[in-house]
């Protein structure tokens, strides 16, 4: 491991940049020193980071002129396009947060406890799937592993953080029709099956990244998915149904003990008592919560799971920092 490493984190000011940065502290690796990076909106304010106040840097197109040996890029599509291939082109690796390089088939796209091995095929730019698709895949993979999956069915449940400032704020002002910032509707009170723009064949873009990440991630091009992804009332964490039909015949059992032994899983099933993932528990960790596996009786090999996760973290900062730390050891 070099004596030191050079971090930028771009986007520092946002509700993913600053998740970023809480997880970084949580971690304190040694040996790096970080500089933050807004838009000119937000440079020149503090930022109290590890023990300091960091002044926040406007991005420009000379920010990585000053060599940094990573990058965490949290400022959205535009931006990532704009100005990740300048950092690459400075000898900077980027780890994206935004969809604008995740389908790209020269872009690894990484969820460090699934498919760890893509990192090293990347050419400067390491994408961080979308939070729904990386919460979904964990236990995903787990399975696919030893039963081999032939459909997956989701249905999402998706917090307003997820929308970034103005969605929380949507729901916690309550705001009617005239007064909303994000959702075409309130979502105070509400659930609304929207999210990202409609495509023309009737799916949203939110839907269509869940399908074509899973393929991408899982290693399997051509694996029937399909998705419904709606927006509900909740402040953050995202709750998934899935629906997975398997090649074969399983065990239940099996099953169960192989998600509760996999990293990044916590499997919450105790009907008896209650017990099975929500929200308000998974808020501020980082793993992903399993439960409610049961059998789908209304077909052969089908398996069914309620899954839940702190979209901020696991879906977006400390899934980016787990591949920072993969890199730098």
């Amino acid at each position: 491991m070099p004596n030191h490493y050079k971090v930028a984190i771009v986007g520092a000011t946002g509700l993913v940049g600053r998740t970023v940065l809480k997880v970084l502290e949580e971690k304190n690796f040694p040996h790096i020193s970080y500089t933050l990076f807004s838009s000119a909106k937000s440079a020149g304010s503090k930022m109290h980071f590890l023990g300091e106040d960091y002044i926040v840097c406007e991005l420009n197109e000379n920010s990585f002129d000053t060599h940094f040996d990573y990058a965490i890029f949290c400022a959205g599509g535009s931006v990532s396009e704009k100005y990740a291939p300048i950092a690459v082109e400075k000898n900077c690796i980027v780890i994206d947060n935004s969809s604008i390089f995740r389908m790209n088939p020269d872009v690894p796209l990484v969820v460090p406890e699934v498919n760890p091995e893509d990192i090293s095929s990347h050419h400067g730019i390491i994408a961080n799937p979308n939070c729904s698709t990386i919460q979904a895949v964990l236990p995903l993979k787990v399975i696919d592993r030893k039963y081999p999956i032939k459909r997956i069915v989701y249905s999402t449940y998706q917090a307003v953080s997820g929308a970034g400032r103005y969605g929380i704020e949507d729901l916690e002002t309550k705001a009617d029709k005239e007064n909303l910032k994000k959702f075409p509707y309130s979502i105070y009170n509400n659930c609304i099956p929207h999210i990202d723009v409609f495509m023309e064949h009737g799916y949203t873009k939110e839907e269509y990244k869940m399908i074509e990440e899973t393929r991408k991630i899982l290693h399997r091009p051509n694996l029937a998915i399909t998705a419904t992804a709606v927006r509900v009332p909740v402040i953050n964490c995202h709750g998934e149904s899935i629906n997975v039909e398997l090649e074969n015949d399983f065990d239940i059992y099996d099953i169960k003990l192989l998600l509760e032994n996999s990293p990044g899983i916590v499997v919450v099933d105790n009907p008896d008592k209650n017990f099975y993932p929500l929200a308000s528990k998974a808020n501020g960790c980082d793993d992903v919560f399993v439960g409610r596996i049961r059998r789908d009786f209304s077909i052969p090999y089908g398996l069914n799971m309620w899954v839940v996760s702190d979209n901020l973290r696991k879906g977006a900062a400390t899934n980016a920092v787990q591949i920072l730390e993969k890199l730098i050891h």
